[in-house]
Order: C-alpha cells, then structure tokens, then sequence
C-alpha cells in the first residue's frame, strides 16, 4: 500500500469533504443512467473527469459558485449529467 498511501489519503479527503453527498451521488450513477442522458464512449470520459472535478473541489473545500463553474466549463455533457444530482440541478 506504500506507493499508493497518497491516492487512498485524496480518495478519502474526497469522499469526507463538502461534497461527500454529491460525490456519493454522482458515483452512484449507472452506465445505463448515464446513457440515458445521452449515449455514447465520449460520454463516459466527462463523467470520469466529472468525477474528478468533483472529488478535487470536495478535497479542497471549494466554494460551490467555484464547483459549478468548472462543473460548466467542462461542457453541456457534464453540465447534463451532473443535473442528474438534486444538490447540482437547482444550481445549473
């Protein structure tokens, strides 16, 4: 476990920060979930990055106004996929 003490200590700090019920959320979402908002290979590289954003701004403590606008900058099929969480949907 030495060499990767660092990732479980990031994973951890993300899924115990501001963010844990979003995060929780957005992890949860199925292929098929994500499918449904619109299909295809690309699709599954922005809500792997999604996630990533939001782990990031979790660890970190960023603002939600901050959150939301990475969550924006990463385009209309983050943006559409992240709607998918009530604590997002409100906000975008």
């Amino acid at each position: 476990m030495g060499r990767f003490s660092k990732l479980f200590a990031d994973a951890v700090a993300a899924f115990n920060g501001i963010y844990k019920v979003e995060l929780d959320s957005l992890t949860g979402l199925s292929k098929e979930d994500i499918d449904s908002i619109i299909p295809g290979t690309e699709d599954l590289r922005v809500y792997s990055v999604l996630i990533k954003v939001v782990e990031k701004a979790s660890k970190e403590n960023t603002s939600k106004a901050q959150l939301i606008g990475d969550i924006k900058e990463l385009g209309d099929i983050a943006v559409k996929i992240a709607k998918k969480i009530p604590q997002f949907s409100s906000l975008l």
